[in-house]
């Protein structure tokens, strides 16, 4: 009975194959599974058990009747849908992701827009972008603060000092101090050569007001009262170590003054000594030297009775 079963079978799909143009074109992709799906079928008759069944990977060559031939093609339509999708090679290449052809295409692109521009941005600004604010914040502080002290200095009604620019910058300052203290021997040196006033020049340095000036003594020739060669100043205040930033161009003049009468400040009428004129250059190195001196010895506080 079973072998006439069989047979019965391989006749039907010998004339379905001969009468169907389409299932004939697609027997030999899926004719043997059919084959053998339906000698299964014949075999689980005979036997009286179910035996499971086979489908053809991807379903698309399976001609026989039944689910089985539904789910293949359902499984054909949604494997495509279900694949991930590959992401482009340029753009693995840029995010520095991918394989090796993708990260060897990004580095010959080079870098993107954004990364060429921060690296313009910070050459231009000297390699960082902080320090350039920063440099730029100094200078708004120290033209705020300056341009205070010209106001008050032009407010003072005893004309203890007048302020001129140098070649109209904010930053250098000629300053004349016209007062020292009357019963000096220093007013009677200024009345007798006829001396209107003492010329001092100061300069600003960036970070002014966290910052002392430089000053130094233009003219006339001073001698003792605590100027220096060049015209440089031995006080403690013009240090970083002795300096505040509450201390005003008119506090530092004012203890300038004092100092030179305290210090027996006079004069210089020597001849050839006397038209010789101050140099910056020297100031500087003048003050460099006796301030490394004061920093290893420290600086000597004088009696309250000096005032």
């Amino acid at each position: 009975m079973a072998t006439l079963l069989r047979k019965i079978g391989l006749i039907r799909l010998h004339n379905r194959d001969t009468e169907d143009p389409k299932h004939h074109h697609n027997h030999r992709g899926g004719g043997g599974q059919q084959s053998a799906s339906l000698r299964g079928k014949g075999g689980a008759k005979s036997g009286g058990h179910k035996q499971p069944q086979q489908h053809p990977p991807g379903g698309a060559g399976d001609a026989s009747p039944g689910p089985g031939k539904g789910k293949g093609k359902r499984a054909a339509e949604l494997a495509p849908r279900d694949k991930p999708p590959q992401p482009a090679a340029g753009a693995a290449g840029a995010a520095g992701a991918g394989g090796p052809r993708e990260r060897a295409a990004g580095a010959r692109a080079g870098p993107g827009p954004a990364a060429a521009a921060a690296a313009a941005a910070a050459a231009a600004g000297g390699g960082s972008l902080v320090p350039a604010a920063r440099q730029q914040h100094c200078t708004q502080v120290r033209s705020r603060r300056l341009m205070k002290e010209l106001q008050d200095i032009a407010r003072l009604s005893d004309r203890f000092i007048s302020v001129e620019l140098v070649d109209e910058s904010l930053f250098d300052w000629n300053v004349k101090l016209h007062q020292v203290d009357k019963d000096s021997v220093l007013w009677q040196d200024m009345k007798e050569t006829n001396t209107e006033f003492i010329l001092l020049n100061l300069t600003f340095p960036d970070n002014f007001p966290f910052s002392p000036p430089f000053m130094r003594v233009l003219s006339p020739r001073l001698e003792n009262g605590y100027v220096l060669d060049g015209g440089a100043i031995c006080m403690e205040l013009l240090t970083p170590r002795g300096w505040s930033s509450a201390y005003t161009v008119e506090a530092v003049m004012r203890q300038f003054a004092a100092s030179l009468v305290k210090g027996q400040g006079r004069i210089c009428r020597k001849a050839g000594k006397s038209k010789k004129s101050f140099s910056r250059k020297e100031a500087e190195a003048t003050f460099k030297s006796l301030v490394k001196t004061h920093e290893k010895y420290g600086w000597v506080t004088p009696p309250v009775s000096d005032g």
